[in-house]
């Protein structure tokens, strides 16, 4: 692909766009931020918070810890976090910094402050409105579709920002339906390393360093010791046990940044991680690393712009059979190789339901990846899914938009149920 071809310059804004650093799990985080950005336009500490929320967000704050608040839990910390120690300035790295101090009002401001969380569903999967009162006046943002899209702020009835949320498009994003299997693979063969250098150097900094905190230390389930201790010590092995460690860690409270993918810190480990662990043990070079990164970057988000960014579909699958994708162009795969590992793994995994950010994620994290590097070693003895076996469709095309299909609409009504049994409803 030319320097000059206009996909090439969205391709390198793309992975700009969504491979960011972000400190703990993105939903909360982005709660966060809402209620830190809420704040700085109130201009003091509330006395009552309101808090109102799509499911899937719920869905997704409802269970994890929030970094940086000594190990506290949901939607009200989250709030309090941002409220109390949040800098808006840097988005989803809002409450990277915080002091023991912060940490003690945090639970005070909890303890007294009346917090009120409300499912509201406005036509969209992506909703955060937070409104903080103080006395007769009060601050409201809204954020919608994606993590730092914030498109209300008001105060006291004065609108200072409102940016028309119609439906769940992503405006102010580079265009992602020009992503497709064949210019992604024709991309990585000729970009200018240069070009993505920065981004992925960062990534695998960042993603790598929580995989090993996550090996060394006790997070949730600890997945990736159990896999280590299990089985055999091999590079399959190691490359699902060190991603799913480092999912353990970002779910449990671990205060390490994540660079995340398609809005998602686990997304970003498991496209990440076992290409490095791969690209160590085969020795490749710096250059076939960034561009196996590349592709496994590309491929996952090729597959979550037909999801969307939430769903009841685990994202994990997505990451895990990009990841088989950059995993084969490392063994020597071409263009066919990488298809049919996409595809393959695919047909393994589709349908893995995601019940929000915990511990189990990381457990999904490993077997999305064990269906990638398993949909290549098929592949490579001669054995593949065919298209009329189930949502397999002829062409990587058709298979990638046939699980978009699944994902966001398909999926719905399970994504409603799951929400349902999280909060204690009856059906």
């Amino acid at each position: 692909m030319e320097k000059t071809n206009e996909k090439y310059a969205a391709y390198i804004q793309i992975l700009k766009e969504e491979l960011i650093p972000a400190m703990g799990c993105t939903e909360p985080i982005a709660l966060a931020y809402a209620a830190a950005r809420a704040r700085e336009v109130l201009g003091e500490i509330p006395d009552r918070v309101l808090i109102e929320a799509s499911g899937s967000i719920i869905k997704n704050v409802k269970s994890v810890i929030v970094p940086n608040t000594n190990h506290l839990k949901g939607i009200p910390a989250a709030a309090a976090a941002g409220i109390i120690a949040g800098r808006p300035d840097k988005e989803l790295e809002v409450i990277a910094q915080v002091s023991e101090e912060q940490i003690e009002q945090m639970k005070v401001f909890l303890e007294k402050t009346p917090i009120e969380v409300e499912h509201v569903d406005n036509g969209i999967t992506f909703d955060i409105i937070v409104t903080l009162y103080r006395g007769a006046s009060y601050a409201k943002v809204r954020i919608a579709n994606y993590h730092t899209n914030i498109v209300l702020i008001e105060k006291d009835g004065k609108v200072s920002l409102e940016i028309p949320v119609e439906g769940e498009g992503e405006e102010g994003l580079t265009d992602r339906s020009l992503l497709n299997m064949a210019d992604i693979w024709d991309f990585v063969n000729t970009v200018d390393i240069e070009d993505v250098r920065e981004v992925l150097q960062r990534q695998v900094e960042y993603n790598m360093a929580i995989a090993n905190e996550g090996m060394k230390g006790d997070y949730g389930a600890n997945i990736g010791k159990v896999l280590i201790d299990t089985y055999d010590d091999d590079v399959r092995t190691r490359a699902k046990a060190m991603a799913a460690a480092g999912s353990d860690a970002r779910m449990n409270g671990c205060e390490l940044p994540v660079v995340i993918n398609s809005g998602s810190g686990n997304q970003g480990i498991t496209v990440s991680v076992p290409v490095v662990v791969y690209a160590k043990h085969r020795e490749a070079s710096e250059e076939e690393m960034y561009r196996a990164l590349t592709l496994s970057n590309l491929v996952a988000i090729h597959q979550k712009t037909g999801i969307g960014r939430l769903s009841a579909y685990c994202g994990a699958v997505c990451a895990g059979a990009a990841a088989g994708a950059g995993i084969a162009y490392l063994c020597g795969g071409g263009y066919a190789e990488v298809c049919h590992t996409v595809v393959n793994a695919l047909a393994i995994v589709s349908g893995m339901i995601c019940d929000g950010a915990k511990a189990s994620c990381a457990a999904k994290i490993a077997s999305s990846v064990d269906a990638g590097i398993l949909g290549y070693n098929m592949y490579k003895r001669g054995q593949q899914f065919y298209g009329g076996d189930g949502i397999v469709e002829k062409g990587v095309e058709n298979t990638i938009h046939n699980v978009g299909r699944l994902g966001r609409e398909g999926m719905r009504e399970t994504n409603e149920e799951i929400i349902k049994i999280m909060v204690g409803e009856d059906s």
